[in-house]
Parts: C-alpha cells; structure tokens; sequence
C-alpha cells in the first residue's frame, strides 16, 4: 500500500521457477564459442580405412551368410558356395583391420576375457569370435562338399548371427559421444543393415549366375529403398547435427552412396536377368555405394566431433526441453 496516493502497489508474481510473468529477459541470448574454439570432446582417433573398412567389411560379412544360407534352401548351389566364401574372406579382412587399429593381436584376444550384454565393444567382440569359426567351416565345406550335416548347421550359424556381425557396429558407434553418432542411435543400426544388405546383393550379382541371381536383385532393391528411406528419416531427426551428413567429405561420399546404390540397383532390377555383364556392373555399383555409406557415416561423426556447437547446443536444447 502507497502512504502517498493510498493505492495499492503489487509485487510482480514470480512464476514457478522464480522467473517473473510478464517480463522480458533485457540480457540477450549468448552465442555458444569454446575455449579458444577448441573441440569439447576428442574426435575419434580412429583410423579411418581400418574403422570405416571394419563396419563396411562385417556388413558385407554378416548379410552375405543369409543370402548364402537362402541360397542353399533354394538349391542355389553355385551362388550359395561362392557368398559363403565371400563372407569368410570378409570377416577375415574385417578383423584383420579391427586388429591393425588396435595396435597388436593380443587387445582382441583381452576383450574376450569379459562376457558384458550392456558393452557393445563386448558382444562384438564374441560375436566375431564365434561367428568367423561357423562362417569358416561353411566356406570350407562347401568348396570341398564334405560333410553336408556339419556344413548346414555351420551354415545356418553363420546366418542366425549375420544379422548382428552387420547392425553391432552401429551399436557400438552410436554408444560414444561423438554427436552425428550418438544423436542417431535410432537409426544408425537400420542404416547399416540396410546399407549390408545392398552388398550382399551386390557380391551375389557379382559372383553368381544369372539363372540364380533372381533373389539377389530381389535384396539389392529392398535393400537400397531401406538405405535411402532410412537416411532421409535420419537427417530430418538429427536437427542442427545433420549437416555434418551433407557437407564437406561425409557429404560427398553420402551422395556418392546415394546415386551408386541406387543405380546399382535400378541396374539389377531392369538388367541383372539379361547378362553376367551387366549384373557385374550394377553388383559393383551396389558394393561401392556400401563402402561410401560407411566412410561417410565416419567422416560426418569426425566432423561433428570437432565443431564444439555440434556438442554443446544440442545438450542445450535437451536440457530447456526437459525444463
């Protein structure tokens, strides 16, 4: 109450959280910068023909032992034994890069030492371990034709843990800070089966006859309608962090496996029945596009690791959208 005028004087009514209705803030909003633009977090020191070569060569790997195994159901005899040894000879090469990042043979073999179903870097670790033995032994066996019990079961081993040796390492790149890939954790799994599933596609045009690459085009066209759909879904949920995917080398290579899948396979579907030349191309047209959807999945989670803004600003955003 006013002695002066005898009125009555409010108080402002603060709100909830102490904030006052009514009023505007008079302090403009702050411009993120770093300590002297310097990254807030350690981009990754991978090495990126090994890592990148890794998720590329395991996806090709894990998707080829299906269609190896749908191969054999079919009586696809000749297609079935050329992607089992394909899948063998990726997983080999797959591990062998992992091992060449890592430094010497014995820090796979330590990783085995801990069995952890919540470490993505632990399950992969054991997937690999038993998945290469079955894969092995389905490759061996059908090129020498011994023992077709042990062969199917070894087959179908290497097909009920495909799946997984292709999806774990999104898994395991979605579950470190690095923003492009941690921010699509949703998708990034989708992404590098569907991606594995048009290599696949693409190794069995490229291997196999035409008078049996009928499922093969079959899995190269699901395959790349997945990728593409799965990607736009991913770049539309990212925000302000999918720009890392459209510019600069990430963005080039994404492009790059945009158009090489989809022509790869546009190719198989209209041209894969009429020759092995033109199946041949569109296969490796399929495999191309693969290996840049890996690289570029890596350079975009390097770029966003080194610009702090693709850190700190989303953390903001999540944090005001919780308040």
């Amino acid at each position: 109450m006013s002695e002066r005028d005898g009125t009555r004087e409010e108080r402002p009514r603060r709100g909830r959280r102490g904030g006052r209705r009514g009023e505007r803030s008079m302090v403009p909003e702050a411009e993120f910068t770093s300590y002297y633009g310097r990254p807030v977090i350690k981009p990754p020191s991978w090495q990126p023909r090994d890592i990148a070569g890794y998720f590329f060569l395991g996806g090709l790997a894990g998707a080829g032992s299906v269609l190896a195994a749908g191969a054999d159901l079919t009586g696809r005899r000749v297609t079935a034994r050329a992607m089992k040894v394909s899948s063998l000879a990726s997983i080999s090469l797959s591990t062998a890069a992992l091992i060449h990042d890592l430094g010497r043979p014995g820090r796979f073999a330590n990783m085995l030492r801990v069995f952890k179903p919540t470490s993505p870097m632990s399950m992969g670790s054991w997937l690999l371990a038993c998945y290469g033995p079955a894969a092995g032994a389905a490759a061996v066996l059908a090129t020498t034709g011994r023992l077709p019990r042990v062969n199917a079961a070894a087959t179908a081993g290497a097909a009920l843990l495909g799946p997984g040796v292709a999806a774990y390492t999104a898994v395991l790149a979605a579950d470190t800070a690095v923003p492009a890939w941690h921010d699509a954790y949703r998708e990034l799994p989708y992404l590098f089966t569907a991606s594995a599933t048009a290599a696949a596609a693409g190794m069995a045009l490229l291997v196999g006859p035409v008078a049996e690459n009928g499922p093969a085009r079959a899995a190269a066209a699901l395959g790349a309608g997945a990728e593409f759909a799965v990607t736009r879904a991913m770049e539309r949920r990212l925000g302000m962090v999918a720009p890392v995917y459209k510019e600069g080398r990430a963005g080039r290579l994404m492009k790059a496996a945009s158009l090489l899948t989809v022509g790869g396979a546009l190719g198989a579907v209209t041209l894969g029945r009429r020759g092995r030349v033109a199946a041949g191309v569109s296969g490796l047209a399929l495999l191309a596009g693969s290996a840049c959807t890996r690289f570029g999945v890596f350079h975009a989670g390097d770029a966003s690791a080194r610009d702090p803004k693709y850190t700190v600003v989303p953390q903001r955003g999540r944090l005001a959208a919780r308040a």
